[in-house]
């Protein structure tokens, strides 16, 4: 055996063993599962661990094929290799040397449902080649997009700010959704993008502005624009709370107390005008206020007196009982006469009262 053949044999057994070590210890971690909305892009996350000291790019190449035929390859480095239908549509986002081997497809067909799975390869090592076929993609197609999550964050309340909020799920962190609104202005919106899981991000949009009377019983539209051009729209109904409006208390009481004191002050006005007027009217003799005046007092003057007398002197009086004069024996008076006189004034002047 020459020295030539002793070195190839050398060379083979090397080779052999570093193969060995090198498919026990290389692992790739892939999102076994994501949806994919048919035109637009979907991202599959990937990366994957080596023994030793880190390995920078140039020495690394990697490659995307379909399941366990490596012949049929979805990206590659060298475009030549990559099969027609995926040519120009897929590439690695990620970089080798920090063990990043993501992958986007972009302009999603119906036949990409794979399974893609990734092999990573030594630059200039023929035999040093190792693919992670149990650790592949399955795509979904999705020919409708997510369904958007609209809802408000605060209370519709008339003059106050109304806060909303517009939420989309998507695969495609390098083209985001476009979120737009049917009102308000660039400077009353917020956009928030994150990552929910592997392969899975969150696209959203706060909208705030002030609510008006006009923005009762109206729509407020939230529509996400797709990668590709596919579009769906969210519709959220303003139904306005009117916030308490005291000037409909206020103001009746207002006008109710105003006028009150109005009257009140034009009633004094007019007492101070006729009071003298009033005074000397009651003063005078023989006006009808002071003949009025007089007749209520006559009347209460003759009234007669009360009949009803203590118990103490009833008593009495049914004890000692005066002894009365028998009328015969009492001489006849003229007295009559003076009373019948009497009763006639009193008519007489009851008369003139009456006669008013």
């Amino acid at each position: 055996m020459d020295k030539l053949e002793k070195t190839l044999i050398s060379s083979l057994l090397l080779a052999g063993l570093f193969s060995i070590a090198f498919s026990d210890t290389w692992k790739a971690t892939v999102t076994e599962r994501l949806d994919a909305l048919v035109t637009s892009c979907v991202v599959v996350p990937c990366s994957f661990s080596h023994p030793g000291k880190p390995l920078p790019s140039s020495k690394l190449r990697g490659i995307w094929h379909i399941s366990t035929k490596r012949h049929e390859v979805v990206f590659n480095e060298d475009h030549t290799r990559i099969l027609d239908e995926y040519r120009g549509r897929t590439r690695m986002l990620g970089l080798l040397g920090q063990n990043n081997c993501t992958l986007e497809i972009n302009d999603v067909k119906d036949h990409d449902n794979g399974p893609f799975c990734f092999r990573i390869e030594l630059v200039k090592s023929e035999g040093e080649k190792f693919s992670f076929v149990e650790d592949c993609v399955d795509l979904t197609m999705q020919h409708s997009p997510p369904e958007i999550q609209l809802y408000p964050s605060t209370t519709a309340l008339e003059g106050k700010a109304y806060t909303a909020t517009c939420k989309v799920r998507h695969t495609c962190p390098s083209f985001r959704p476009k979120l737009s609104w049917s009102r308000g202005k660039a400077d009353q919106i917020l956009e928030r993008h994150e990552q929910l899981s592997p392969g899975n991000w969150m696209m959203e949009s706060v909208l705030t502005f002030i609510l008006e009377e006009k923005d009762d019983h109206s729509e407020l539209n939230c529509t996400a624009v797709f990668h590709g051009g596919k579009t769906t729209t969210k519709t959220l109904p303003l139904y306005i709370k009117r916030a308490a409006n005291y000037k409909n208390i206020i103001i009746p009481i207002v006008v109710l107390i105003v006028t009150a004191g109005v009257i009140g002050l034009v009633s004094a006005l007019i007492v101070k005008k006729y009071k003298q007027r009033i005074i000397e009217l009651q003063s005078q003799e023989g006006s009808v206020w002071n003949r009025m005046s007089r007749l209520s007092r006559r009347f209460r003057s003759n009234a007669p007196p009360s009949r009803s007398r203590p118990r103490e002197k009833v008593a009495e009086q049914k004890i000692f009982k005066a002894r009365v004069p028998s009328p015969k024996s009492q001489p006849k008076s003229n007295n009559y006469q003076e009373d019948d006189d009497d009763d006639y004034q009193n008519t007489a002047d009851l008369n003139i009262y009456g006669n008013v």
